[in-house]
């Protein structure tokens, strides 16, 4: 450092702003500074300002199942909004969803020196695991109240939004095919759903539970397809909605003609889905941000545990339409 600052005409203490990204330094300065370790090949040393400052600039993110593309885009929005910051990201998946191995997740962590962890586990499990002290965390994706702060989808607005434009279409009631009971998300959907039809004096049918892939909505849309009153679908994410739509048109049901069919996610397919999918739009992007906003502002301690929900949107293509008769 001291190389650098006689490099450069400048002393020690603006070569440490520099390195350390502070924006108390005039344009050309940095400049000046930047070349001087360019041509010195000076990296600062992470280990020593982390020891001087308290600060590793590294964040934990404990994920379960990468399988699904909400978790795996959610991630990217995560890693991208961090490096943006000038954080790095210390990836910790869980292999299986139990109190110790959420637990031994926290510990390497830990001991790996973060300066906080986001969690997108979405298991009741957090309840029963305590969480390090002095370690800030974020959970993504809950619907259960924790001592930390929660980013989640707002998932009842969501709900509501796919329900209520099946019943403005026209249909009598809406079918619901479901996530896991085990989910956060889709219990709230399924809530949400519910009490949709129950304002606008509607039957509640019985619900068909999936487990997010599109088999299990295909299973779901063979036992729907067979009911002639069935004229209307909310499914809980798309990769179960491409599941009963393939499952309606095997059966010889039509979409949206004989049946209108709604999502949940807008994955990136669901425009290309046959017909292309009406769908609930939940912006990952926004969800990552405001993910590491959130933690961010809890390392500093100038946040507070309210809850965030990112607002969702209706996305109206081809697999809806008002009821034939």
């Amino acid at each position: 450092m001291a190389d650098v600052a006689r490099l450069a005409g400048v002393s020690g203490q603006t070569v440490s702003r520099v390195a350390n990204g502070r924006q108390n330094v005039d344009s050309g300065t940095r400049d000046r500074v930047k070349d001087a370790m360019r041509q010195l090949g000076y990296r600062p040393n992470g280990a020593a300002r982390a020891l001087r400052s308290g600060e590793f600039r590294s964040i934990g993110v404990i994920v379960f199942d990468l399988s699904f593309i909400g978790t795996t885009r959610t991630l990217d929005a995560i890693a991208t909004a961090a490096t943006a910051r000038g954080y790095s990201v210390n990836l910790m998946p869980v292999l299986s969803i139990n109190r110790q191995a959420v637990a031994d997740a926290f510990t390497r962590l830990a001991e790996q020196a973060v300066d906080g962890v986001i969690v997108m586990i979405e298991a009741r499990i957090l309840e029963e695991v305590p969480l390090p002290v002095g370690l800030p965390v974020v959970v993504v994706h809950a619907g259960a109240h924790y001592d930390h702060p929660v980013v989640d989808t707002d998932q009842v607005q969501g709900a509501r939004l796919a329900t209520e434009h099946l019943l403005e279409l026209g249909h009598r009631t809406v079918r619901h095919v479901g996530g896991p009971p085990s989910s956060f998300a889709a219990d709230q959907r399924r809530r949400s759903w519910e009490q949709t039809l129950r304002d606008n004096g509607r039957d509640v049918p019985p619900v068909l539970i999936g487990d997010w892939t599109s088999a299990s909505g295909y299973d779901a849309g063979c036992e729907l397809a067979v009911d002639p009153d069935v004229t209307a679908v909310f499914v809980a994410n798309d990769q179960m909605a491409l599941g009963v739509l393939r499952a309606l048109h095997a059966h010889g049901r039509s979409v949206p003609d004989d049946v209108s069919v709604v999502g949940f996610d807008d994955m990136e397919e669901a425009a290309q889905f046959w017909p292309p999918l009406t769908t609930i739009r939940q912006t990952f992007t926004e969800l990552g941000r405001c993910s590491v906003d959130t933690l961010l502002a809890a390392i500093h301690s100038t946040g507070d545990h309210a809850p965030v929900a990112v607002a969702t949107k209706l996305i109206v293509r081809n697999s809806t339409a008002a009821p034939s008769s």
